[in-house]
């Protein structure tokens, strides 16, 4: 075993701690059966950097698709080309309206203890993906929302501009192995906006040049029929909301609405922050996931209750054996 994954072995025994290590293993265990795993990534998992081991993961091919907020999608794009000008606040926990009020006026858009710069980051994106998105509008095209990003870093226009080393994009690591991305809910992320306030300007005709909801839905339907005929598919989930909500419910999907034998998860993890349950899906115990013909009575199930930022790259390295 490398560093990482022996530290844990013999440290983590108990609570969270061995959960984490349960929920490793039978990662790998999944892997190793032939099995394939999507990642569901919610929160703000770009702006924390999660690039650094989970593009190592994409390369290694243990991640296979990946759903995720159109946040995460846009925010590890926005930290490959602007790093340099982001802005930690580890005292953010004492501030006023008034001190969040002067980091607006100085162009910074505060998640948690890190503000992302409005103008070397999200408008200098802005201005080079909106070429892409007129180009297809005039062409009459029409592509996802990752399509789009996946162009845009295939063609080396961001390269000059890079502030990391791009090893550590995740979103880049992806595109070079063209891995399906689906992204419910695309329209509230920031260039969501961007997007509709340049359909409102007139500047793009379609609104439906790039393609979400349902399309998404449907494509992801098609991606877990291809590769369930061959590999059981497994799903790990990094918070909760949109992100592994659209993503699970493919299964029910197919087997309820369209009334086929498609197989049940065949893994699932979460390592979630909130609270059991209060009526809240994220807070849902797995077990809760059989009612809704998900999951499976034998299916690997954990749950880490933890702060992914600190959790996720360590159950990475136990999976690469780092």
């Amino acid at each position: 075993m490398g560093a990482i994954s022996a530290f844990m072995k013999h440290h983590y025994r108990h609570f969270n701690a061995a959960a984490a290590v349960d929920a490793a293993e039978g990662f790998k265990s999944h892997l190793d059966s032939g099995g394939r795993m999507l990642l569901a990534m919610a929160g703000a998992m770009s702006t924390a950097e999660l690039g650094v081991s989970l593009a190592e993961m994409i390369r290694r091919d243990k991640i296979h698709a990946i759903s995720c907020t159109g946040a995460n999608l846009e925010e590890d794009v926005f930290n490959l080309v602007a790093h340099s000008h982001y802005v930690r606040v580890p005292n953010y926990r004492d501030f006023t309206p008034g001190d969040e009020e002067k980091l607006l006026r100085r162009g910074l858009n505060r998640v948690t203890d890190t503000c992302i710069p409005e103008d070397e980051a999200i408008r200098s994106i802005e201005g080079e993906i909106l070429g892409f998105w007129r180009a297809s509008d005039r062409a009459g095209e029409r592509l996802f929302p990752h399509e789009f990003m996946y162009r845009l870093l295939l063609s080396g226009t961001l390269e000059k501009k890079y502030q990391i080393d791009p090893q550590h994009s995740w979103l880049l690591a992806a595109a070079q192995r063209s891995i399906p991305i689906f992204v419910p809910g695309w329209e509230d992320s920031t260039l969501g906006n961007i997007f509709a306030s340049h359909v409102m300007r007139g500047d793009i005709k379609n609104p439906h040049t790039v393609r979400t909801g349902i399309e998404y839905m449907t494509h992801l339907a098609e991606w877990h029929r291809g590769t369930a005929r061959n590999s059981s598919i497994g799903f790990f989930q990094i918070g909760g909301g949109i992100a592994g909500d659209f993503a699970i419910c493919v299964v029910p999907m197919l087997r309820q609405d369209l009334e086929e034998d498609a197989p049940l998860w065949g893994y699932f993890c979460q390592i979630s922050d909130s609270t059991t349950s209060y009526g809240g899906y994220s807070g849902a115990v797995p077990n809760e996931k059989i009612t809704w013909e998900k999951l499976a009575v034998d299916t690997p199930k954990f749950v880490i209750e933890s702060d992914a930022a600190i959790v996720a790259p360590l159950v990475f390295a136990y999976v690469m054996d780092m």
